[in-house]
């Protein structure tokens, strides 16, 4: 039995992520990130002509996302130092 996904219930799923946001930020990040990286991954592939396997492309793709989070953690760190 397949069952379909009608718009409440899309919508409930969408005010619910919303809710959390605050509370539990992480999980939400990586979501992004792994979505985001759906869309990096082939640029990289295609960029290597073939030289890289796929399981490479989507690993420099999070280790690019990854160091850019981290470049801006340290710049918020350094002119922001209150705030820690």
């Amino acid at each position: 039995m397949k069952q379909k996904l009608n718009d409440s219930d899309l919508l409930q799923a969408i005010s619910f992520v919303w809710s959390q946001w605050r509370k539990q930020q992480l999980p939400l990040a990586i979501f992004i990130v792994l979505c985001l990286n759906l869309a990096i991954a082939p640029v990289v592939y295609a960029a290597s002509d073939g030289m890289l396997e796929r399981r490479s492309a989507w690993a420099i793709g999070i280790l690019g996302f990854v160091t850019i989070a981290l470049v801006l953690y340290l710049f918020v760190v350094m002119f922001q130092p209150e705030r820690f």
